[in-house]
C-alpha cells in the first residue's frame, strides 16, 4: 500500500516530467515524431485534462471535429495539446488524427485557383472555418473546405508552421 506522501510525490513527478521545454529539433519520447507538431481532433468530442491520466480533472471539452491542435508533449497514451487560442491540456491519443487541418484566421478569405493573387477566385471562406490542409509552398497553402478548394496565403491560417513546406 502506497503512503500519501509517496503517492503525492509520484503524482508530482508525473505532472512535471513531460513539461520540459520543447527544443527546435525535439522528438516525442513515445512516438519519436517531431515536437511541436500539428494534428486534428478525430472525435467530435474530447476531454481536455489537467494532467496525463483519467484521474486528472477535466478542464474543458473540445466539441469540434477536425479542429487543428498542436502537440507539445507526449506521456504514454497522452498528448499535451494547445489550440489556436493558446489554451491546452492533455488529451488521449485515440481522440487525435494525423489528418492535417487549419482554421481560417481572416474573414472572407479568397481562395485562388493558383498560388497567385492575380488568378481566379474559386471561393471565399469565413473566419473560423476549418479546412483540410493539402500542399504548401513557402508562402501559400492549398486547402479544401465545403467541397471547394484553392490556394491562400499561408499566414491566413492557424495550424501550419510559417516555414512548413508540404508537397
Amino acid at each position: 500500500m502506497m503512503t500519501k506522501v509517496k503517492a503525492l510525490g509520484l503524482i508530482a513527478a508525473l505532472m512535471l516530467a513531460p513539461v520540459a521545454t520543447v527544443a527546435q529539433d525535439a522528438r516525442g519520447s513515445v512516438t519519436n515524431l517531431p515536437l511541436p507538431r500539428f494534428v486534428s481532433m478525430k472525435a467530435s468530442e474530447g476531454n481536455v485534462r489537467r494532467g496525463p491520466s483519467l484521474s486528472h480533472r477535466i478542464d474543458w471539452v473540445y466539441v469540434r471535429r477536425d479542429m487543428p491542435l498542436e502537440i507539445t508533449a507526449e506521456f504514454g497514451h497522452w498528448r499535451r495539446v494547445r489550440d489556436r487560442d493558446g489554451a491546452g491540456g492533455w488529451v488521449h491519443y485515440s481522440l487525435l488524427s494525423g489528418v492535417r487541418t487549419v482554421i481560417v484566421e481572416r474573414d472572407m478569405l479568397d481562395l485562388y485557383a493558383k498560388p497567385d493573387e492575380r488568378s481566379q477566385v474559386t471561393a471565399r471562406l469565413a473566419l473560423g472555418v476549418i479546412a483540410k490542409l493539402d500542399e504548401c509552398t513557402a508562402t501559400w497553402c492549398r486547402v479544401e473546405a465545403g467541397g471547394y478548394d484553392g490556394w491562400a496565403p499561408k499566414n491566413a491560417f492557424w495550424g501550419v508552421k510559417p516555414d512548413e513546406i508540404r508537397e
